[in-house]
């Protein structure tokens, strides 16, 4: 349920997306970056994992003259920049690209290199295709449950004029009936939602759900509370307390198909959330002049 205000007030459900045969809904994976524990540190590249059912995450702090390596990438993996600052130069299939901070870096498959001139915080989403990042998350962080709800990742059609580096920049001005600053991919969808300056007033909350996909938020500023309800199922044993879930920057929150939830802002200065759905979200698509990059990447035909 959304207020009047809010763009996703209008989005229409498709009958094709019930589940009447859903499963148990799954629980709810919550990962801190917490300065004082990495879970990997490379001299001075700090990185930490997040695990979802379709895909994995990394945060690494990348300073001046340090790199992301990629020997063997199988599909395309996106890379969040989201301070001005920061400066990379992506090689790929013999050419260099530069692309600069405050933007969504679309990097295609085969060997690549990021290099960074001008450092800062760098977030890669990976999907499962890239076994080493899949198995260190396994080695270094608790099982996660799977997400029985959340069918596998079937790409979206290859983009126009064929692969390459492509980065788009977080310069976007905000347009009224518009919902965020939404990018997308072959395997991912980016949605750079507007910061929030202050807590979210609590007569304004949004509380709704997604019946085969789940929404990772990454929390870049400030503080949020997740609040999470499960449905209640014939089996009083799979029932499951409500989550109100403190978290600050920087983190993740995987929200699980099936799950009531709403993200409430309670940071007293900037509040940031970016959401990130694997494979890109149907009804976010469907809207005219949301995704900015729909001419680089085209929904399936029976999706527009």
């Amino acid at each position: 349920m959304y207020v009047a205000s809010d763009p996703r007030s209008k989005l229409a459900k498709a009958a094709s997306e019930e589940k009447p045969d859903a499963a148990p809904v799954a629980a709810a994976g919550y990962f801190m970056f917490d300065d004082s524990q990495p879970c990997d540190q490379n001299g001075d590249v700090r990185t930490w994992y997040a695990e979802a059912q379709n895909f994995v995450a990394t945060y690494a702090d990348q300073p001046a003259g340090s790199r992301i390596v990629r020997d063997r990438q199988e599909d395309e993996y996106v890379v969040i920049l989201p301070e001005r600052e920061t400066r990379a130069v992506v090689s790929w299939n013999g050419s260099e690209t530069p692309v600069d901070g405050y933007s969504v870096v679309v990097v295609p498959g085969g060997p690549s290199v990021i290099s960074f001139e001008a450092g800062g915080p760098a977030i890669c989403f990976f999907t499962r295709k890239a076994a080493d990042i899949v198995a260190r998350c396994e080695a270094l962080l608790p099982a996660h449950e799977p997400d029985r709800n959340v069918p596998p990742l079937e790409p979206w059609p290859d983009p126009v004029g064929g692969f390459k580096v492509r980065a788009y920049s977080l310069d976007v001005p905000q347009e009224e009936g518009r919902f965020g600053r939404i990018f997308r991919s072959t395997n991912f969808m980016i949605n750079f939602v507007y910061p929030r300056q202050g807590p979210r007033d609590r007569t304004q909350l949004s509380p709704h759900k997604h019946d085969d996909f789940q929404q990772c938020s990454l929390c870049l500023a400030g503080t949020y509370v997740h609040h999470l309800r499960w449905p209640w199922e014939t089996d009083a044993n799979l029932w499951r307390d409500d989550d109100h879930v403190t978290i600050g920057a920087p983190s993740i929150a995987i929200i699980p198909a099936g799950a009531l939830h709403t993200s409430e802002a309670v940071g007293g200065g900037t509040n940031q959330l970016v959401d990130v759905f694997c494979p890109p979200r149907r009804d976010f698509s469907r809207q005219t002049g949301w995704v900015l990059n729909a001419d680089d990447y085209p929904a399936p035909a029976n999706e527009t």
